[in-house]
């Protein structure tokens, strides 16, 4: 039997303390990672959407996930992964894409401003993070992690991460 009692809005304030392995400014639920947390019988289930299918990290966030929630009194935690939806950048907080700038990562545009149809073409603007200059160019498609882009400013010259929409 869990010791501790079930309240939605305390297990996000819980959650938002778990941060991701790979960008450790922001927290899974500034990521928007976390579809539902509910109780069926004894166990308490959180529902969360990997940024990437086949991301890395997202075994190790279930396992912070369940860690964390049984520390704090629920012996029995089940993360379970859902696919479907795709997660998509449009659910990450406000907050968490501030803070995505503040660490040197540009955030996520709305949405891409140009898309070609060939494959790795695009002439997204993205504003550097460090002098706010949208005079920016891709250095590379992939960056440090999956779900980044490699970047560089042509005014400070400073290359950053773009966290890419999708």
């Amino acid at each position: 039997m869990n010791t501790a009692t079930f309240d939605k809005t305390t297990i996000y304030a819980y959650l938002q303390e778990i941060c991701d392995p790979e960008i450790p400014v922001l927290s899974i639920v500034d990521l928007g990672m976390i579809r539902d947390a509910k109780m069926v019988d004894d166990v308490l289930e959180i529902t969360i959407t990997p940024t990437y299918t086949g991301c890395p990290a997202v075994d190790m966030i279930a396992a912070t996930i369940k860690m964390d929630l049984q520390s704090r009194g629920f012996q029995k935690v089940n993360v379970i992964q859902a696919i479907s939806p795709a997660w998509t950048t449009d659910w990450m907080t406000e907050a968490g894409k501030q803070k995505l700038k503040a660490y040197g990562i540009a955030p996520p545009n709305p949405k891409q401003q140009v898309c070609k149809q060939e494959l790795f073409v695009q002439d997204e603007a993205v504003q550097c993070p460090r002098c706010d200059s949208w005079h920016t160019h891709r250095i590379s498609e992939f960056g440090s992690t999956a779900c980044k882009a490699l970047y560089q400013c042509d005014d400070c010259l400073e290359p950053f991460d773009y966290f890419k929409c999708h």
